[in-house]
């Protein structure tokens, strides 16, 4: 991916001196950038990487994947603090998953720890299980395993390529 936007900010920097201006501008500039897309997306395979704005893209997704976790977990614990009775039954649970790579688990567990109403208490010593505490393990288990399985998927579509 680093390489392909260096070729990229090599192919604008090239088309903007061959333009034969009094000046930089940055019009020119940008309009190389995307030429340079386009050569870069037409010999991608050659790379054997997989096209970097795609990846970009995935980040992105993932960010936007996080924001709308973290709001619809953060309306069930407030639908949990404002009710009149605290009705809750905390409790811990076992997840495996699927991450390969410390950056993929510990990006993993991060993002469930900032998920309002579960916490990764620890990780097996194998990296292959979380534990998991969950604020009311009756209702919100399979709302946690849902996003589990929503992060792995966008993690791995970033990391994995």
């Amino acid at each position: 991916m680093p390489a392909q936007f260096l070729i990229n900010i090599m192919i604008a920097i090239l088309w903007t001196l061959l333009m034969d201006e009094d000046a930089f501008y940055l019009s020119t500039f940008i309009g190389g950038y995307l030429i340079g897309i386009g050569i870069l997306f037409m010999m991608h395979r050659f790379f054997g990487a997989k096209f970097y704005l795609l990846r970009i893209y995935s980040t992105i997704r993932l960010l936007f994947i996080f924001i709308s976790e973290l709001a619809q977990s953060s309306l069930l614990i407030i639908k949990q603090i404002l009710s009149p009775k605290l009705n809750i039954k905390p409790g811990i649970f076992t997840y495996e998953h699927s991450m390969e790579g410390a950056y993929e688990l510990t990006t993993l567990a991060l993002l469930l720890t900032l998920t309002p109403g579960s916490v990764v208490m620890e990780v097996s010593p194998d990296g292959k299980v979380f534990y998991i505490h969950a604020m009311d393990v009756e209702e919100s288990r399979d709302t946690v395993l849902r996003s589990i399985k929503t992060f792995e998927k966008a993690i791995m579509e970033v990391t994995r390529g």
